[in-house]
This record gives structure tokens, sequence and C-alpha cells, in this order.
């Protein structure tokens, strides 16, 4: 299916299942943008952000040793459980998409269904990290490319919770096997949407923000991707 059929058929599913799949979004979005924002105002974290910034703001470009250098060690472990506790909610997310765009139905206890196989969804983040970081020293394109090449590991993770980390990331290889750029386009396509929505942030003066282009934008990527993922499963069984 063409971007422009996928991108038709979130919209088509976003209508018919208004407005509690706007009402899911507010939740997770209001989860997220909470646990973001507690990782930059934790005490042990805050500092390390400002002087992290405060070189930007000068005109250097300081390496993230830098920042990490600035941490004291109970932000560092606070932040940490902050940034697994969001890789579960995210893959929470995705499910709850795959289940609307299935014509399966969804509830707000679908965000926190990852939980039920957590350690495989902090396994798979880190494995895909390391191989993408790996293709990275490379050069930049290999890493991109094994970037998009792991893309799918998630989502057939959360299709069968039985399948292992590694099992998951090789069918993802194959099944993203000459379909990089199609994700790429995809991906593409949503960027003026991000742009707004960090415009929107940015100028509002609140101390937690809501993205409120993101209560559109996440369920509409979130079931464009879904259906993205459907149609490369579709193609292997014809």
């Amino acid at each position: 299916m063409p971007v422009s059929g996928l991108k038709a058929n979130a919209r088509r599913l976003m209508t018919e299942n208004a407005p509690k799949l706007f009402y899911v979004s507010i939740v997770y979005i209001v989860i997220s943008t909470i646990m973001s924002e507690l990782e930059i105002r934790l005490p042990g974290t805050s500092s390390a952000y400002v002087l992290f910034l405060e070189r930007l703001a000068a005109g250097e470009m300081p390496s993230p040793s830098v920042f990490y250098s600035n941490l004291r060690p109970s932000g560092v472990a606070l932040t940490t459980v902050l940034m697994l506790l969001q890789l579960v909610i995210a893959a929470g997310y995705k499910r709850y998409c795959m289940k609307i765009n299935r014509g399966q139905g969804g509830d707000y206890k679908d965000i926190f269904e990852g939980f039920q196989f957590f350690s495989k969804i902090i396994l798979l983040s880190i494995l895909s990290a390391i191989l993408v970081f790996l293709w990275s020293l490379l050069f930049v394109f290999p890493g991109i490319m094994a970037l998009y090449r792991y893309r799918q590991a998630y989502y057939i993770l959360l299709d069968d919770p039985e399948k292992g980390a590694l099992q998951c990331i090789r069918e993802s290889g194959r099944l993203m096997a000459g379909k990089k750029l199609d994700l790429f386009l995809l991906d593409l396509s949503f960027f003026a949407w991000i742009l707004l929505n960090y415009a929107v942030v940015t100028l509002l003066p609140l101390p937690f923000a809501l993205p409120l282009i993101m209560i559109w934008l996440d369920p509409y990527r979130g079931l464009t991707l879904a259906a993205y993922y459907d149609s490369l499963i579709n193609k292997l069984l014809v």
C-alpha cells in the first residue's frame, strides 16, 4: 500500500474510533510527557542539562560524555529507570495501535500491556541499540540503514511475545529487505507535523507543556506504522 493509502486508512480509523482513541492517546502522551520532564528536572540531572545547554549556547558542541560526567549517580539511576519505563509504555501504545488497525478494539490497559514482557522489550532495545551503534562505527549511512532494518522488531515481539529478542531482530531484517526507503519516505511524510509540534511545545510557557499536536499526530502516526507492519506481514502470506 502506498504512503497515501496507509495514511488515508489511519485517518479513517481515527474517525471511526473517536473519541476513545484520542482519550487513550492523551493518557499515553501525559504519562510520556511527565516522564520526560522528570528526566530533566529530577535532582542530579537538572544541573547536567543546564551545563550542557550553556555550552551549546556558547557555540560549543559538547560530547555526550560531557553531559554524563556532570550527572550524579542518583540522577543516572533515576534517569535510566524512567527511560526503561518509557520504552515499555511506548511498546504498549504500539500494541494498542495494532489492535485498532486490525479491528480488535482496544482499551487504556493496552498502554501498560508491555509490562507483561518487560524484560524482552528492554533486551530488544539494548540489542538493537548495540547493533545500530556497531554499524554506525563504519559510517553514518550504515548506521541509518541498520536503524531501519530493525524497526519492525518491536511489532514482531508485540505480535508474538513468545519470540526471543534476537529472533525478532532477525525477522525484522528479513521483513525490511528492500523496504528501507519506503519506511524512510513514510517517516518523512510526518516531518512537517513533528516540526509543528516542536514549535508549539517550545512556545507554550508551561512547566509541563502538553504537546497538543501529538494528540492528533501520535494516533495518526501510530496507526499508519501499524498498518505498514501489517502490509509487510500480509505480503509474506500471499
